[in-house]
């Protein structure tokens, strides 16, 4: 598990680039369509199949996503999301399916999730220590290896965080094990904060909160907490002081220098931690505190967040604008578009502002202008050049929810919230994080209040709910449901708490309740009647292959060739780019081979603009002006709404002596995107273009001032 955890966020990095994205998406549908097939026939009958209506719920988001080319601004675009997006829904259903076939597994799934997230974490602080060898050109003082992307690694360290609260303070498992968990902890913590991400801290804060309320090993995991805690702020004052370490633009010789002292600090830190958490362990395994002292200890530690809200109101009561102007000051700072971009420096996770204000409010103003469907999937970079009041190129709106709004409008939000509200189902089902349980009386259904063994599995199944709530908290805030290594990450672990089903004991628990006939309850010898204790089977066991019948074998069969078609579909854009790439290569030496493989690129991807203007330019430079003009105005009528298209044929008709059809083909580009046309090069050329651009501009920023 760890494995394939670590071979996605190594391959995919942040999922921007087409080409190891489309060989990630074709290894995830294929080879989930093969285990999930296999599953199908070797898993015995009997066992209720749940999280299908999640399932359906995301395979229907998945196919809006799909539809959305048909009026998308950008159809190539949304066909790369819709390959994405069908990638992901395979990989919630294999664990969905695997839950249900072999649910004792459930530690080792939890197991790889941790062990990924250490691999990824230790990755990214050696780009740190050993700088002229893994990371040469990084100019940058936070860390983004190996996502090229800070909050991404923020995030993975943060979900990582959750997962060595399970391995640390669970009482099952080796004590070894669980002692590791202290350095694994400490690297992880120190991970997060050299990326200087306020969003993967928020995240984590909430993700630990809810672990604190939920799992009833609290002072264990406190203790985990503040030991590694503490090592990691050591390790971290130290890097903050070294402006080798903690500024932009600081010479390679200088950032090796000071990144071969953080190593040593950082491997005397693991040292030190591992050595805590052995003592701790085998101390607290052989005297274990009393229930008084647990309760002090636990009055203690609660203290300690009340304290800091206090401490925090007396500062902000105490301050320049006292405590409500401070409040407002705050939430005017986070709000506001037009707020200044904090620095990369450490004072980066104390400050308020930022620009995910201004991304949302452009994606407000798409959703405004399509509110029902939306611009299309994955189309929000392009849509919002026409909305834009500065230079800066972004992809994504930095907030799930509002980029659902801008690409799919209500519907896809809609989809959105019937899945959450389905997921949350379904784990709860699996999790029971408030000891609530359903009893059927009649035709009615009653929640009463049951106290439900915490076995080790449903505290592993409560570890895996706070991590992905972690997850969903941060994308709310940030675009990392595109990041391939986190969403594997976070789908996994959902779909296996949407797959597993109430566990044995919660059914023993029910009034009138069976466990279900996965699961096994043994009686405890000369225990009392009716006490019941589950035993979770050390491996997953096969009673026997079952005799596969027509309907399973016509499901797999449906799903493989299911799978097959999704990763025909996700490889056509990635080998349009390919042709392209080959076309313009063989120019020069055989423009009727460049020309043919211009045309299968066209063929291969028809949505494709930058395909068509591959062509167009072979045609031009092969002498068929004509024909190049027209595949230009193809690419227009295409994307119609992308400046792209226009700006491109607005100057091929300006070079080739037709400024009365390019300057209304330039006008529609700088109508969708102010900054379309550079003045430098083609608007300099024409005084009226560059009159026509500059009171536009001037009447944006009046209109902007008005409201």
């Amino acid at each position: 598990m760890a494995g394939v955890l670590c071979a996605i966020a190594l391959l995919a990095k942040g999922g921007l680039s087409l080409g190891p994205m489309t060989a990630l998406e074709i290894a995830l549908t294929i080879g989930s369509g093969v285990l999930i097939a296999g599953a199908i026939l070797l898993t015995p009958a009997g066992r209720p199949l749940h999280g299908r209506r999640p399932l359906g719920l995301l395979l229907a988001l998945s196919a809006l996503t799909a539809i959305s080319l048909v009026w998308s601004v950008q159809p190539d675009a949304s066909w790369q999301d819709a390959d994405r997006m069908f990638a992901y829904s395979a990989l919630f259903a294999l664990a969905l399916v695997l839950a249900r076939a072999a649910p004792s597994l459930w530690a080792g799934v939890l197991g790889g999730v941790v062990l990924a997230a250490l691999v990824v974490c230790v990755y990214a602080l050696l780009t740190r220590v050993f700088p002229d060898r893994l990371d040469a050109r990084d100019i940058y003082a936070r860390l983004h290896a190996p996502y090229d992307y800070w909050n991404a690694i923020g995030l993975t360290a943060a979900m990582g965080v959750i997962g060595c609260l399970w391995l640390g303070a669970r009482r099952a498992g080796h004590a070894v094990l669980s002692a590791l968990s202290y350095p694994a902890m400490g690297l992880m913590l120190v991970t997060l904060m050299l990326a200087y991400s306020r969003g993967a801290l928020v995240a984590l804060i909430l993700g630990v909160a809810l672990w604190l309320c939920v799992v009833p090993l609290r002072l264990r995991g406190a203790t985990l907490l503040l030991v590694s805690g503490a090592g990691a702020a050591i390790v971290v004052a130290w890097d903050f002081s070294k402006p080798a370490l903690s500024s932009d633009g600081v010479a390679l010789a200088a950032r090796t220098s000071a990144g071969h002292e953080l190593g040593a600090l950082i491997l005397a830190m693991v040292l030190l931690l591992l050595l805590l958490g052995l003592t701790i362990g085998f101390a607290t395994g052989r005297h274990a505190p009393s229930r008084a002292t647990r309760r002090r200890l636990g009055a203690a530690l609660l203290c300690i967040p009340v304290i800091a809200l206090l401490v925090l109101a007396g500062l902000l009561a105490h301050s320049r604008r006292g405590l409500t102007g401070s409040v407002s000051h705050a939430v005017s700072a986070l709000t506001d578009p037009n707020a200044a971009v904090p620095p990369n420096t450490p004072g980066r996770l104390t400050a308020i502002g930022s620009v995910r204000a201004r991304y949302w409010k452009e994606a407000l103003q798409i959703f405004d202008d399509h509110p029902l469907l939306g611009a299309g999937a994955g189309t929000y970079g392009v849509a919002r050049k026409r909305y834009r009041t500065e230079t800066l190129d972004v992809e994504q709106a930095h907030g799930f929810l509002v980029q659902t709004l801008s690409d799919l409008g209500l519907l896809g939000l809609a989809l959105v919230l019937a899945l959450l509200v389905s997921w949350l189902i379904a784990a709860g089902r699996s999790t029971r994080p408030f000891n609530r349980l359903w009893e059927r009386r009649g035709r009615r259904l009653r929640r009463r209040r049951a106290r439900v063994p915490y076995s080790p599995e449903r505290i592993g199944l409560l570890s895996m709910l706070c991590l992905v709530v972690v997850f969903g908290a941060h994308s709310t805030i940030d675009w990392t449901w595109y990041v391939p290594g986190d969403a594997a990450v976070a789908l996994l672990c959902a779909g296996w708490l949407a797959g597993r089903g109430p566990l044995p004991e919660m059914l023993a628990g029910a009034p009138g309740g069976d466990p279900s006939p996965e699961d096994t309850l043994v009686l405890r010898p000369g225990g009392s009647a009716g006490a019941a204790q589950t035993r979770t089977p050390s491996r997953a066991r096969l009673p026997g292959l079952p005799e596969p019948g027509t309907a399973r074998v016509a499901t797999a069969l449906a799903v493989l060739l299911a799978s097959l078609l999704a990763a025909w579909s996700e490889w056509h854009p990635q080998r349009s780019v390919e042709a392209s790439d080959e076309a313009l290569a063989v120019l020069a030496r055989d423009p009727r081979a460049a020309l043919d493989a211009a045309g299968l690129a066209v063929r291969r991807d028809p949505l494709s603009a930058q395909a068509l203007f591959a062509l167009a330019a072979i045609q031009q430079d092969t002498g068929q002006s004509a024909l190049a003009r027209e595949t230009l105005q193809r690419a227009v009528r295409l994307q119609p709404s992308n400046p792209r298209t226009w700006q491109t044929l607005g100057e091929y008709d300006l070079l080739a002596g037709d400024p009365h059809d390019a300057l209304g083909e330039l006008r529609a580009a700088v109508f969708l995107n102010p900054e379309a046309v550079a003045p430098e090069s083609v608007i300099a050329q024409d005084p009226v273009l560059l009159e026509l651009r500059d009171a536009y501009l001037r009447a944006l920023r009046a209109n902007e001032e008005a409201g």
